[in-house]
């Protein structure tokens, strides 16, 4: 069974449903590679999956442990190159919430987010810098 279908809807928009839930979403092809960037374009699916993963890993970490990482934010910034046209950099920085981690805790957070299925996948060409902001 499918985990994804897809249908392109022309103007360089595909809509993607996920089996399992019926859950919906169309991307657009970026202003830069002749689209309308009226939403999210693949490549920015891909920065946002890696920062969801590692967030996500980062959530099972802190549940196992007694932490709570809940308000944790994230800012993205996606570089593309030109030749051949791929993503070249991901940096991601996560704004933690206010909250008196110890830094064996934080150690243990940073780590976790490295371990991330998406940022196993990408390939190595792709620089991938994950910056933490703690409040404390």
């Amino acid at each position: 069974m499918a985990t994804v279908t897809a249908k392109y809807l022309g103007d360089l928009r595909v809509e993607s449903t996920h089996v399992a839930s019926g859950a919906k979403l169309v991307t657009d092809a970026p202003v830069d590679n002749h689209g309308k960037g009226e939403g999210f374009s693949p490549t920015d699916l891909c920065a946002t999956a890696l920062g969801a993963c590692a967030m996500t890993i980062m959530g099972i970490t802190a549940q196992a442990h007694g932490m709570d990482v809940t308000g944790t934010e994230m800012e993205i910034v996606k570089t593309m190159s030109a030749n051949p046209r791929r993503i070249a950099s991901l940096d991601v920085v996560f704004i933690m919430p206010d909250r008196p981690f110890t830094d064996k805790q934080k150690t243990m957070l940073e780590r976790a987010a490295h371990t991330c299925p998406v940022h196993m996948s990408l390939h190595p060409d792709v620089r991938q810098n994950f910056v933490f902001r703690w409040a404390r």
